[in-house]
């Protein structure tokens, strides 16, 4: 190749990677694609399948809420009684009377289990349905890490007309006051070029806007367009010299970056003021409440892939943040956590069912763990105290609905104390398996690892099965 030709080919790619870096599409630049020398897979059709995938950020007690034990001593069954459902013989938290009115949508999945009771690579292994391969604490993420599903469908799912196949809002989760953010939402090892499109930000505050939809006050959009014709006159000029599926990987993002900008209808998805006040009353006024009603709006936008992360007012809690209960679990369950849950996620399943979205869209509810089942058990963290529960991954549950699944059953079992699978356990491997099935994503693609050298299958999992 000549010099000339070289230099072309940089300004090629330079235009379009620059655009790519404007629009905030999380693409790390040339160096990276290069490094990446595997297939990409075939781009997809876009499929009618979605899934929203709402991650309970520290664990919810499941003892507590979804998988009851009144029949056991006191310090175990703890303070809350259940309470009937919709369907004969499931019974919920008296403090999830929404949720319990439409128990016959919804399936109860209470024999999720892995090994890990340290938050960073329990959530890794929720994220990416892989075990965490390092030291077991919470500040870790690196470039070494397992790739999200997120990350997986960003790369193997249908890119649409202006829109990625994977979203992730309203944040990357992470502990207050520490370096980094929690391993494995991210492409990891795959690279940065498939990382999610994160949208961050309150969707919950007037101002809110999100990065990508709109350019910079001072790059006009008759700029970005004379670039693209620029572009355009360009390509053909020179021989590529990444691999063919490489370049088209960067034309689809290239693409997309363009077609957002241009795509009104697609802008529109973001400003929840369209929505009816009543509707947006019905989820409630919180970060975590609104960023559901977003993915609802996303799912009718054709996204694949949501995923929302808890966030509340608790964040700066250096005891018991989020769904971490190590102090006051009862309290906190009962006057916080319960009803903005119970709330903003019943909305979002009677939504889905209301526009006709549930029966394609695969709703799962899960955290990192669940909690001891006896109230003050020290198992990880020595804040734990007398009034909360630790960390517990060997017994916890996922609520499932939309997609497939039958409504109004309990999936696996635990025993008389919830603290271990006695039918049907479920690992998180599975959970991503069933996700990937669901967007018509084979699990057992396989990619190169370029950290160890070696070609891995998508995911491990086996897609559950019994959910239909």
């Amino acid at each position: 190749m000549s010099l000339s030709t070289r230099r072309e080919f940089r300004r090629r790619e330079a235009i379009r990677i620059g655009a790519l870096a404007t629009l905030g599409l999380g693409v790390d630049g040339l160096a990276r694609l290069r490094a990446a020398s595997e297939p990409v897979g075939a781009i997809r059709p876009r499929r009618a399948n979605a899934c929203v995938f709402v991650f309970l950020f520290g664990g919810p007690s499941h003892i507590d809420l979804w998988d009851m034990k009144p029949d056991a001593p006191a310090e175990i069954a703890g303070e809350f009684r259940p309470i009937d459902t919709t369907v004969p013989g499931i019974r919920l938290c008296e403090h999830l009377p929404k949720l319990s009115a439409m128990a016959h949508l919804f399936c109860l999945l209470r024999s999720m289990t892995h090994r890990m009771n340290v938050h960073g690579p329990a959530c890794s292994e929720l994220y990416t349905g892989r075990p965490y391969f390092g030291p077991p604490v919470t500040d870790q993420a690196t470039p070494e890490d397992w790739p999200s599903v997120a990350s997986m469908v960003m790369r193997f799912g249908p890119w649409g007309e202006g829109w990625p196949p994977s979203v992730v809002l309203p944040w990357y989760t992470q502990f207050d006051g520490q370096d980094r953010r929690i391993a494995g939402q991210t492409g990891g090892r795959m690279g940065p070029s498939f990382d999610p499109f994160l949208v961050e930000g309150d969707p919950a505050r007037p101002d809110f806007r999100v990065s990508g939809l709109a350019l910079p006050t001072d790059l006009p959009i008759e700029r970005v367009q004379s670039r693209d014709a620029l572009l355009k006159r360009l390509e053909g000029v020179a021989e590529p010299i990444l691999p063919a599926d490489q370049d088209t990987l960067i034309r689809h993002q290239f693409e997309t970056a363009m077609a957002m900008l241009g795509n009104r209808s697609a802008a529109r998805a973001f400003e929840l003021a369209r929505e009816p006040a009543p509707i947006r009353e019905r989820y409630g006024s919180s970060r975590f409440s609104r960023s559901l009603l977003l993915a609802r709006r996303l799912v009718e936008a054709g996204i694949p892939l949501i995923t929302v992360n808890w966030h509340d007012a608790t964040a700066d809690e250096k005891v018991s943040p989020f769904w971490d209960t190590h102090d006051q679990n009862f309290p906190r369950l009962k006057d916080h956590l319960c009803p903005l849950f119970d709330r903003a996620f019943s909305a979002f399943i009677e939504d889905l069912q209301r526009l006709g979205l549930l029966e394609t869209t695969l709703v799962i509810a899960v955290g990192e763990f669940g909690r001891t089942p006896k109230i003050g058990q020290l198992t990880q963290n020595a804040m734990t105290e007398k009034t909360g529960r630790d960390h517990w991954p060997h017994a916890f549950t996922a609520l499932m609905a939309g997609g497939g699944v039958r409504g109004g059953q309990v999936l696996g079992s635990t025993d008389a104390h919830g603290a271990f699978v006695t039918d049907a356990p479920v690992t998180p491997a599975d959970l991503a398996a069933t996700t990937l099935m669901h967007l018509g994503i084979d699990p057992s693609i396989r990619y190169w690892d370029p950290v160890q050298q070696v070609e891995r299958v998508l995911c491990e999992g086996t897609p559950i099965r019994e959910l239909a």
